[in-house]
């Protein structure tokens, strides 16, 4: 990081009660500190027990803010802060000390500071409160995470499942999700190694009392294990028992069974440490809730929790527990989530030493990917991308380096725009043509006048324009790509005023030369850069026997080569499948205005209906951002195009671990190692269908290094800063 950034963190949450939200801001800010960051903490509620407050308040750098007791906003007294009086008191605070970074919790409270625009682009907002079935995403509420999406810098997700749900239903998401799952302390004090229960055996709960939660119906486990012949006691830690419109009954049920059942034991609310200490001193943890929570998205804390004490846990069995513990794990609830379920899930744990150990190993692991410090690696990691240091070269310059950026379509310098823009000393403005050869003179010449470097995106129109209107004492750069070698618009730049040509491959640098005979001098390559941190996610079961291609418009693409590769597949294994992320040919009018271009599709879109081996093996997805949860389920992407410069859609593809398989296109072997082209759609068929299970997961591994290597975003932009400011 180049300097110390200043966080506000928010939640919409009652730092007074001990519940999973709670313990988010505790956890957050600890990361914080530890990531060098400085941290200011705003309480929702005036302070009544300092149980998760007084272990932040000796923290390096943090802060804790009290509205109420500060007398921040007038009126309030000792009512806890609504969205909107939030909002307020943030936006007061930010005058007295602006912020870097806005830290979230509660999509009524980020919908609420989104709508008061004061921080836009410097919010980071952690969500779990959003709809998370179809039938819950209402358009009212999409546009509203949409309008979220836009304000935030960063959308923090809790886990992969929820920040694919989010990508895949808010196209602006992409790019801006990262995983920030819950962390849980190291304990600071000795875990007993629980090698032989207690006598009575010790369940333990702690967190929130909720009906949802099983939470009452818990409270009966005694009694039941004891009809069972086993004696034991519950032990649970917290104070926040919900209000329940549906149950109005709860809350008083749920008092009355923690104060007056025989065997359990009620410790109140306690300091987060404290909690632990009580849990560790226990046997088996209970993270076992109603059904209605299977389809979860969020990461349970207490399981977490529990794990790091060297705990199992008895919980129910979901995907996402599945996915964290495995399908193995012996002390699942079963069924519906019954009481009995759990009961004989307990008395396993009881009777079966091997089963409890086995579990508490399972959860000893789990835990271990989730601490404070492995959270503090995640924020440093993501505060150091937000705010670099600047380079030596522009440290050292006495004013900022103005950049400016042209041209009619910046796909491609997307994220590296974002880059520069967070660069200390250096300013971007951007002249964004609305067509290829449509401008606004006026605005190309004052970018001309006020850059030192220009930045011209393609070498078409825009690039003959401002070679012919290059300031004195300027630099100007163009990136050209492929087709505009075929076309006039080379041969019209003023190549004495350009000062470097970009191509993205060694080949095409060859081409540019050839055709243009351009001094070799003039020419350099850099490479398209890859997103490797937003694609690096876990693979979806199945991957292995999924083919992807991205693009297959124009018919150069050559899908039908793909329908080659997947016959030869299916002639061996019909697990085999194609999925195409693409626009069809028909929305683009320069391609479908080909009558040639409407008979290859014609003819390939026939085989696929009538392809006896193709029969529900191809599968037409929409085109769209969300390439990084696509290719979750894509474990072999395809290049069988005729021609490309770089074709970035295998090198996504190995970012995400899927293994690429090109064809030899002229100049692939000098872009991609040699072991991924094949000769033809047999050979490379031969050679996907030749890889077992642990093959296909190290020559995925390996694509993966390989692309971090060569075509990061990090590394790219390095390359990109350097031509900028070298003199």
């Amino acid at each position: 990081m180049s300097r110390t950034p200043n966080a506000l963190v928010y939640g919409d949450v009652d730092l007074n009660l001990i519940d999973g939200s709670a313990v988010w801001a505790q956890s957050t800010v600890q990361a914080l500190s530890r990531a060098g960051c400085r941290t200011r903490l705003v309480l929702k509620a005036p302070v009544r027990t300092g149980r998760l407050i007084d272990p932040l308040t000796g923290l390096p750098g943090v802060t804790v803010v009290r509205p109420a007791e500060d007398r921040l906003l007038p009126g309030q007294a000792d009512r806890p802060l609504s969205p909107v009086q939030a909002s307020q008191v943030l936006a007061r605070l930010d005058e007295d000390e602006p912020c870097d970074l806005l830290v979230l919790r509660g999509r009524r409270l980020v919908g609420r500071v989104v709508a008061d625009g004061r921080f836009a682009g410097r919010i980071w907002a952690y969500l779990t409160d959003i709809p998370q079935s179809a039938a819950e995403m209402t358009e009212g509420a999409r546009a509203e995470l949409v309008r979220i999406a836009e304000a935030s810098q960063r959308l923090l997700c809790q886990t992969e499942e929820l920040r694919c749900l989010l990508e895949s239903w808010v196209p602006q998401a992409c790019g801006k999700c990262v995983l920030s799952p819950p962390a849980v302390p190291e304990p600071d004090f000795p875990v007993p190694a629980h090698e032989r229960p207690h006598e009575p055996f010790r369940l333990v709960y702690t967190g929130k009392f909720a009906p949802l939660w099983n939470t009452l119906p818990m409270t009966r486990l005694p009694a039941l294990l004891a009809e069972r012949g086993v004696r034991a006691e519950l032990h649970t830690v917290g104070d926040k028992i919900h209000d329940d419109p549906s149950r109005p009954d709860f809350r008083t049920a749920m008092a009355r069974a923690l104060d007056a059942t025989p065997g359990v034991e009620h410790h109140g609310g306690q300091p987060r440490e404290e909690a632990m200490r009580i849990a560790a001193d226990c046997d088996l943890g209970l993270g076992w809730r109603g059904p209605a929570l299977d389809a979860s998205l969020e990461l349970s804390t207490k399981v977490l929790e529990f794990g790091a004490l060297g705990l199992p846990v008895v919980l129910n069995r979901t995907p996402a527990h599945e996915a964290l513990l495995g399908p193995d794990y012996p002390l699942y609830v079963s069924g519906r989530a019954a009481l009995d379920d759990a009961a004989e899930a307990v008395v396993r744990a009881v009777r079966e030493p091997g089963a409890r150990r086995l579990a508490a190993d399972r959860c000893r692991a789990a835990a271990a990917r989730y601490t404070l410090d492995a959270a503090a690696d995640r924020w440093r990691a993501q505060l150091g991308q937000v705010f670099p240091a600047a380079p030596a070269a522009v440290a050292a310059r006495p004013r900022p380096l103005r950049l400016g950026v042209a041209g009619h379509d910046l796909k491609f310098l997307t994220r590296l725009l974002d880059h520069f823009r967070t660069v200390p000393g250096i300013e971007v403005r951007v002249d964004a043509w609305p067509a290829l050869a449509r401008h606004d003179p006026a605005a190309g010449r004052a970018l001309a006048d006020w850059a030192d470097v220009v930045v011209v995106e393609w070498c078409g129109p825009a690039a003959v324009w401002y070679s012919r209107h290059k300031r004195q004492g300027s630099r100007l750069i163009v990136r050209l790509h492929r087709f505009e070698l075929d076309a006039e618009w080379p041969a019209q730049v003023d190549i004495d005023a350009v000062d470097r040509v970009i191509c993205v491959s060694a080949y095409y640098a060859r081409r540019t030369l050839a055709v243009t005979g351009w001094p070799e001098s003039k020419v350099t390559v850099i490479p398209n850069w890859v997103d490797t941190d937003q694609l690096d996610r876990p693979k979806a079961p199945g991957a292995r026997f999924r083919l992807g291609m991205i693009g297959i418009a124009p018919s150069r693409k050559r899908l039908d080569l793909g329908l080659d590769v997947l016959e030869a597949l299916r002639a061996r294994d019909r697990r085999w499948h194609l999925s195409v992320k693409s626009k069809p040919p028909w929305e683009y009018w320069w391609i479908w205005n080909k009558p040639e271009e409407r008979a290859q599709y014609d003819a390939v879109l026939r085989r696929v209906q009538t392809s006896p081996l193709l029969d529900g093996a191809v599968v037409f997805d929409d085109f769209g951002a969300d390439v990084a949860s696509w290719l979750r389920r894509v474990g072999n992407v395809l290049s069988t195009s005729d021609d490309e410069s770089f074709h970035l859609a295998p090198a996504e593809g190995m970012a995400s671990a899927a293994v690429p398989a090109l064809l030899p296109w002229t100049g692939a072997d000098e872009i991609y190692d040699r072991r991924w082209i094949h000769q033809d759609p047999a050979t490379m068929a031969q050679a996907l269908a030749e890889l077992d299970e642990e093959g296909w997961r190290d020559a995925g591994q390996l694509a993966r290094a390989q692309v971090r290597e060569r075509f990061s975003l990090h590394r790219v932009a390095q390359d990109w800063t350097e031509l900028l400011v070298r003199d």
